[in-house]
């Protein structure tokens, strides 16, 4: 009869112990689609979970990935489900990063050319094929890389004004052709020279500005 009864409470704890587990884990899941982010670095993950234990945080990512709850897109990066925005993935790679260059420029209507790949600004050069797209990351030195000016802080991502995108641009390719220079603030990207510290720059911006003109 007691063992009866020990048997009985054990499934019973067994059972609640397995309930409250499965709370816990369904409410990791809410947090996840609670959150507007679309992809998650590691880090941001043990933020989100408020998880210090490594051990404990890579055990519910495996276990997540493995639910299907996760996408694991590379080392270290995770989406929610296949519908990510790649600009989101694009600045979660390194730290600090960017969308620069032609993808801003482009969507500006400075440039006409269409491009697939992902342009940013970052410490490495490299291109970097994740998933269906391709990612072109371009050094910048860092006192410019770090310095927000001329970046905005939308959707999950960081990106550059038009300003800021054209001279990234002839920063490092003071040759290059644009479409159209008529949406440029000159005034603001006098302004944002100062960033760069490059007297060369200042000379290939008044040339572009004069040519405009």
């Amino acid at each position: 009869m007691i063992d009866y009864i020990f048997l009985k409470y054990t499934m019973e704890a067994r059972v609640f112990i397995t309930s409250i587990k499965h709370i816990y884990m369904d409410s990791l899941i809410a947090k996840l689609y609670q959150s507007p982010k679309t992809i998650f670095t590691t880090k941001d993950l043990a933020l989100l979970w408020e998880e210090t234990n490594s051990i404990n945080l890579k055990s519910k990512i495996g276990y997540y990935v493995k639910q299907g709850v996760l996408i694991r897109l590379t080392r270290g990066i995770f989406a929610k489900d296949k519908n990510y925005n790649p600009k989101e993935l694009a600045t979660s790679i390194y730290t600090p990063s960017y969308i620069s260059f032609e993808t801003v420029l482009r969507e500006a209507g400075i440039i006409f050319q269409h491009y697939d790949t992902i342009f940013v600004a970052s410490m490495w050069p490299l291109i970097k094929k994740i998933d269906k797209h391709t990612f072109s990351f371009r050094k910048l030195k860092n006192t410019a890389l770090y310095n927000p000016a001329g970046i905005k802080n939308e959707n999950n991502f960081s990106i550059a004004t038009p300003e800021r995108a054209f001279l990234d641009m002839i920063y490092l390719f003071p040759k290059y052709y644009f479409d159209n220079l008529k949406p440029i603030n000159w005034e603001l990207c006098f302004e944002l020279t100062k960033i760069y510290n490059n007297k060369q720059l200042i000379k290939r911006l008044t040339k572009y500005q004069k040519n405009v003109e």
